[in-house]
């Protein structure tokens, strides 16, 4: 279990590395897409698809598929111990197509971050701006308050009956 613990998070670092080379330079896909197709068919010059990058979740998943069961074929015949099972087979795929959508993630909420920052950046300082203008406005509603009070301390309280007083003339003392 633990092996295949191991196994799993090195393949998602692993399709997290695929994902971003295809992402900066697709030339084994274009040489076998000049291969397979006729001139008519073939990938234009712009056209960023790759083997994992900007693919449909199908043909990532027989991609990987394909490329682990190549990987797997070759270790057989050169070491003879069973290492290849089927679980970890499993774990590699999975941990790969988990780690192509976790590293496309990343990239687009970077994409995101960096149109997004210079707005980000005005909307903070307009932020900056709005609380600075609050805390003033604060300092002279508590300015206005101290005054209230001070004039409202000064005035002269006119001499008025005691409890004690007051519960005799109602008679209940």
């Amino acid at each position: 279990m633990t092996l295949e613990l191991i196994i799993f998070i090195a393949s998602i670092l692993f399709g997290a590395l695929v994902y971003w080379r295809e992402s900066h330079g697709n030339g084994l896909y274009r040489f076998f897409n000049k291969l397979m197709y006729s001139k008519a068919l073939q990938m234009k010059p712009t056209d960023k698809t790759g083997f994992v990058y900007q693919q449909k979740f199908i043909i990532r998943l027989v991609f990987i598929g394909f490329l682990f069961l190549i990987g797997i074929v070759i270790t057989r015949f050169l070491i003879p111990i069973d290492l290849a099972t089927i679980s970890i087979f499993a774990s590699m795929i999975v941990g790969t197509l988990v780690g192509t959508y976790l590293a496309n993630f990343i990239f687009k909420s970077s994409e995101v971050i960096d149109e997004k920052s210079d707005a980000f950046e005005d909307v903070l300082s307009d932020t900056f701006e709005k609380g600075k203008d609050f805390i003033e406005d604060l300092k002279t509603k508590d300015a206005d308050i101290v005054e209230e009070n001070e004039a409202i301390k000064e005035a002269p309280k006119t001499q008025e009956k005691s409890a004690r007083e007051r519960l005799k003339d109602k008679g209940l003392l």
